[in-house]
């Protein structure tokens, strides 16, 4: 990603990573198609100008141009307003769900995303979906496999448990608080970020993600250790989701098994860096940092069952 000025204007031309891998490509045409469907909503995301999937004009890769976001990472750091005010630091956490609600809510056959995904099948494709993931990390050399705990256990207590009823709908599939842009003068988020593995699903998925990655004294996690979460004063998980509640008509009766799924699922995502850590592809310290959030999710489900 790159921010400049011209003309005395601002702006962000966003790309895949340097090192392009497979499907870096792919996921940023749908991120494309995902910003431009919900530029018309109330949902905050990005706002485009323009974008280029033709692979020749820069280096291989897609790309697009966007506005700059008037926001701040709450993971990174605080302005001195934030910092200091519990209350808004309270409100952050609302307005976080609030919007989740807002991109839950909207018709994805309306905005023309209907074949962005394949909902039907939906949950019953998740587990062996991710363990499939799980044993590609086998193609790093280094990686030695079989770290994470209880993977078989959690799978199978998953797929005898799956929801036989939800309503499909947008999926942004990475909502938790670092893909967040905080407005710099309140609570308000500025844009939801990172739409790369949006699609079409079931929504409670994003919420059971949000939760499981939530700053929560009761169940701390590397993946929670940020700024934000130092500060405090945030509402409690049961909050978050009685504030859901009260904004969205969907079943909430099984969100204990989407929070198990999001643990299983977000784990593995986080063990594929630190394969690729292992092969010297990534980063050693964060691949190391990412495998203990992983192992800390996967005990967190394996309590939670």
């Amino acid at each position: 990603m790159l921010r400049y000025r011209k003309g005395g204007s601002g702006y962000v031309l966003r790309r895949g990573p340097r090192h392009l891998r497979p499907h870096s490509n792919d996921a940023l045409r749908r991120e494309i198609r995902v910003l431009q469907a919900l530029s018309n909503t109330s949902v905050p995301c990005p706002r485009m100008i323009a974008a280029c999937q033709d692979e020749q004009v820069l280096d291989g890769a897609v790309f697009y141009l966007m506005m700059p976001v008037d926001g701040f990472n709450a993971t990174v750091t605080l302005p001195a307003l934030h910092a200091s005010d519990a209350a808004i630091r309270r409100e952050m956490g609302y307005s976080a769900v609030d919007a989740l609600a807002d991109l839950h809510a909207v018709d994805h056959v309306r905005v023309g995303l209907a074949d962005l995904g394949r909902p039907d099948g939906f949950l019953t494709r998740q587990v062996a979906r991710w363990l499939g993931e799980l044993a590609s990390y086998e193609r790093h050399v280094g990686y030695r496999g079989g770290e994470l705990p209880a993977v078989n256990e959690i799978a199978a207590w998953l797929e005898q448990r799956v929801p036989q009823s939800w309503t499909p709908g947008i999926v942004h599939g990475d909502f938790h608080l670092a893909n967040l842009m905080f407005a710099p003068d309140s609570h308000r988020v500025a844009a939801i970020v990172d739409w790369e593995m949006c699609t079409i699903g079931d929504p409670l998925l994003d919420l059971g993600w949000l939760l499981v990655t939530w700053p929560d004294p009761e169940h701390p996690s590397p993946a929670a250790a940020h700024a934000l979460g130092a500060a405090g004063g945030l509402p409690q998980p049961g909050e978050l989701l009685e504030r859901y509640a009260k904004r969205s008509s969907r079943d909430l009766a099984q969100m204990g098994w989407y929070m198990v799924l999001a643990c299983f699922k977000l784990g593995i995502v986080l063990e594929g860096t630190y394969a690729r850590a292992c092969a010297g592809k990534a980063d050693k310290a964060t691949g190391d940092f990412l495998h203990r959030a992983a192992v800390s999710l996967l005990r967190r489900a394996e309590t939670m069952i």
